[in-house]
């Protein structure tokens, strides 16, 4: 039997205090929040995989039990049978991830944030500048931007390095979290095209949070709803559509589905807070 890429199992996370107190005091009086409730999946190598919800859903703590960067209150999250909180170290090698705040030196230019990011994981410096003249060329970004400090350079062209960055490393399993955020329709294609190739040239596993249906549709094999914390919908995206009856001979599109099965409309954070 193949080892799954990701594996799921029931995996829980609860913030807030809990029962009883701490220290000798009472806990605050706030009720616990549980952000995620027993979601079971499982990716098989070289998927790309979705994950979709409402804000406050639970979506993003549910990437970051992934990551590591939380661990779960029940249940366990496995990496090609590596348990991601007793072997968190191993985890961590073979993942990368790109966040909608990617964070750099932004006195420093984009190819002195690559190399020195490239150069933690003993790369070469000399390959390390071949891959990464290659993968900028790839993304779309001109060569006359790529000495300039961090700092003056858009959100979106930030993002494109900040993707370069994650690739670079060319992980097993890469959490890509809103990655197209504030990038202009030509640049989210040509990231997806990337995308497309990681996955076809490396195997690379991929979980894909987005607020675009669009994208999710073309990008994913396979997408999960999450709403209340809960796993309320997994399925291909046409067998998504599929699960509601048709309108005229015409399939429900995915938003369709979406706003079926938790009430809301998919936005971004930053749509929301606006």
């Amino acid at each position: 039997m193949i080892t799954p890429s990701v594996y799921a199992r029931q995996v829980s996370k609860i913030f807030g205090p809990r029962a009883g107190t701490l220290n000798g005091r009472k806990p605050n009086s706030k009720a616990p929040v549980l952000a995620v409730n027993e979601v079971p999946f499982v990716v098989p190598a070289a998927e790309i995989f979705g994950i979709l919800g409402p804000n406050g859903s639970g979506k993003s703590t549910l990437v970051r039990l992934v990551a590591t960067l939380l661990l779960p209150d029940s249940g366990s999250v496995e990496f090609f049978g590596k348990d991601v909180v007793t072997e968190a170290m191993a985890v961590q090698h073979l993942i990368n991830r790109v966040s909608v705040e990617a964070a750099f030196f932004k006195k420093l230019s984009q190819v002195e944030n690559l190399l020195y990011s490239v150069r933690l994981y003993g790369m070469d410096g000399s390959q390390a500048r071949k891959e990464i003249t290659a993968l900028l060329e790839r993304l779309g970004i001109e060569a006359r931007t790529r000495t300039r400090p961090m700092e003056e350079m858009s959100r979106g062209m930030q993002q494109k390095v900040a993707i370069a960055r994650a690739l670079l490393t060319r992980p097993a399993l890469l959490l890509l979290d809103e990655p197209t955020t504030g990038l202009d329709p030509r640049s989210k294609r040509e990231v997806q095209a990337v995308v497309r190739e990681l996955r076809q040239s490396l195997g690379t596993t991929i979980l894909l949070r987005t607020h675009d249906m669009l994208e999710a549709e073309a990008l994913c094999d396979r997408i999960a709803i999450i709403d209340g914390g809960k796993l309320v919908a997994l399925d291909t995206p046409d067998g998504l559509k599929r699960s509601l009856p048709s309108s005229n001979g015409h399939l429900p599109s995915l938003e369709d589905v979406f706003l079926q099965l938790t009430g809301k409309r998919l936005v971004s954070e930053e749509e929301e807070h606006a």
